[in-house]
């Protein structure tokens, strides 16, 4: 298995969003301040296997990354925040899918969108 630190290096830890790592088998192997403190009521997940955290649903949709390698993107409405959660599968030097990588963002409500397509014309 990869080293986990080469992969995530420390400017992960400070980041104002929540960045979890775990391997194929769903391990957790990284997770920054933000991700600790959003799961501080489950324990520091590093190093337990984070599935059977997850129903049924959301273990097919992780197993679904891992065979895939296609992201698995959202919005959520938690404790009064609106979060866009990232998923996606990382790779190791080979190329070969070996975890997944989750980043979750509090987002405004009223978040502005441009159109850099349009606006490039």
């Amino acid at each position: 298995m990869e080293n986990i630190m080469n992969a995530v290096p420390d400017w992960a830890f400070g980041m104002n969003c929540a960045v979890t790592v775990c391997d194929k088998e769903g391990t957790v192997l990284y997770m920054n301040e933000k991700a600790l403190a959003t799961f501080a009521k489950h324990g520091d997940m590093r190093g337990r296997n984070l599935f059977p955290c997850h129903n049924e649903r959301s273990q097919s949709i992780m197993h679904r990354m891992l065979a895939t390698g296609e992201p698995n993107v959202y919005t959520i409405t938690k404790n009064g925040q609106r979060k866009m959660i990232y998923q996606t599968p990382w790779r190791n030097s080979d190329g070969e899918i070996a975890g997944l990588v989750e980043i979750s963002m509090v987002i405004p409500a009223d978040m502005p969108h441009y159109d850099r397509d349009k606006e490039s014309n």
